[in-house]
C-alpha cells in the first residue's frame, strides 16, 4: 500500500507504480467517489473501449410474459 500527502491546494500525486500498473495517462478523467468513509478514484474509460465486453454472455434468460419482444 502506498501513501500520499495532501498538498495545501488539496492535490495528491498518484504514485508511479500505481499509475503504471493501472495504465493511467496525463489528462485521463478519474471519478472521485466518497464511499463508507473513504475516497475512491475510478479511472473513466471511453465508451468505445467498452465495445464487445459482453461478447459471449448468455442472453437466453427467461422473461416475464409482459416483457416478451
Amino acid at each position: 500500500m502506498e501513501t500520499v500527502k495532501l498538498s495545501p491546494k488539496y492535490q495528491v500525486v498518484i504514485p508511479r507504480s500505481v499509475r503504471e500498473g493501472m495504465k493511467l495517462s496525463p489528462g485521463q478523467e478519474v471519478a472521485v467517489i466518497r464511499y463508507r468513509g473513504r475516497i475512491e478514484l475510478v479511472p473513466m474509460s471511453p465508451v468505445r473501449e467498452m465495445r464487445g465486453f459482453l461478447r459471449g454472455v448468455d442472453t437466453g434468460v427467461e422473461r416475464e410474459p409482459d416483457r416478451e419482444l
